[in-house]
């Protein structure tokens, strides 16, 4: 699963603004489901380039997500087709 955050919005991250859907609730929802509970998960933090940006850490810590590794566009992407060609070839 890939989930896009806005990195820039730190209003709508978590829930600690109030917000009625944080980032944060949404993800944890999402991840609660079924279908997604095995889910890899890919998080993208959108918005980098502005100047009052979240870095990396801040966008894991305030989505109560783990081992952020840096990795850009490209390799998160890469991963994702690595995965969804395993599951294809490989199914469970």
């Amino acid at each position: 699963m890939i989930f896009v955050v806005d990195s820039n919005d730190r209003d709508r991250i978590d829930d600690s603004k109030d917000y009625e859907h944080s980032a944060k609730e949404e993800l944890n929802r999402m991840l609660a489901e079924d279908e997604l509970r095995d889910a890899v998960l890919l998080v993208f933090a959108n918005k980098q380039d502005l100047p009052n940006a979240m870095k990396v850490q801040e966008v894991t810590e305030r989505l109560g997500t783990s081992a952020p590794t840096g990795d850009g566009l490209y390799e998160g992407l890469g991963m994702s087709h690595f995965t969804l060609t395993c599951l294809i070839f490989f199914p469970k």
